[in-house]
């Protein structure tokens, strides 16, 4: 998500949250946002985001990374609190197939996520 301008970017939906996800995310969002310079890129301290791959991805699109203080839930918030409280129904999903074609035609309409 775009914290700035409060759109989805980029987005991958997988079983477990690993590199390879969020690289998928990373790159979907690189690639729409048209290659853009001077990006920082904030998450929480999950291992997927500390990783060597995710590190070179990052090195790659030439994008720094800023990470929330151990035990700080409230430096990832934002992201959280949209996609908890303003995507995602509240019962849930039945299927991951749901939840795709949502996602999809939220990141495809280009949201402003107000």
């Amino acid at each position: 998500m775009d914290i700035f301008a409060r759109r989805v970017v980029g987005w991958a939906l997988s079983s477990k949250p690993d590199t390879d996800l969020v690289i998928k995310a990373l790159d979907m969002a690189y690639e729409q946002r048209g290659k853009p310079q001077g990006l920082l890129f904030h998450s929480d301290q999950g291992a997927q985001y500390g990783s060597r791959q995710f590190h070179q991805r990052l090195w790659r699109y030439r994008i720094r990374q800023s990470m929330s203080r151990r035990g700080n839930c409230y430096d990832n918030s934002p992201m959280a609190r949209v996609l908890k409280t303003e995507w995602v129904p509240t019962v849930g999903y039945m299927a991951a197939q749901e939840a795709q074609r949502d996602i999809r035609s939220l990141s495809d309409a280009s949201p402003r996520l107000d």
